[in-house]
């Protein structure tokens, strides 16, 4: 596991600016350190798990998001809804949908789309695109602060 410190508001109402996570870094798979080469494999991630993966337009940093599109899915956002492969996805999770966003996207083999709970304010694939396969760096499990808060992460 590694602790992450969460930056901003962009998983807001699930992850609160300043809440500390644990990220199962084995979930799915072992990298080496550096070259990112997987010698172990992992389970795939799924639809409603919450990720940590490298930034795509900078992949030094870390963006933590949840995965909405898995490989050869077809994600449709239209008035503040998300359909996947033409069904509507059940959102208990987003609190204000963004009605503004329009966007139709076939996600490419080995690549995610992933979106932020609070959708008019998170930089996501709408905005970087997909995340490649290589640049996860684990699933969220566990919020540990602050102490009222601290409990397991769910995908919904």
């Amino acid at each position: 596991f590694e602790p992450f410190k969460i930056p901003s508001g962009s998983m807001i109402p699930t992850l609160q600016v300043g809440d500390l996570i644990l990220v199962n870094k084995f979930t799915y798979g072992v990298r080496l350190p550096v070259i990112h080469t997987k010698i172990i494999e992992g389970n795939a991630p799924q639809r409603g798990d919450v990720m940590v993966f490298r930034y795509p337009p900078q992949p030094n940093l870390d963006y933590i998001k949840r995965v909405v599109g898995l490989p050869g899915d077809e994600v449709l956002l239209q008035d503040g809804h998300v359909w996947v492969n033409g069904e509507l996805v059940d959102e208990p999770y987003v609190d204000e949908p963004d009605p503004f966003s329009r966007q139709r996207v076939r996600v490419k083999p080995a690549h995610f789309f992933v979106l932020g709970d609070n959708r008019p304010r998170s930089s996501d694939s709408r905005e970087f695109g997909l995340v490649p396969q290589d640049y996860i760096r684990g699933r969220v499990e566990l919020r540990v602060w602050p102490p009222e808060r601290a409990g397991p992460i769910d995908a919904e």
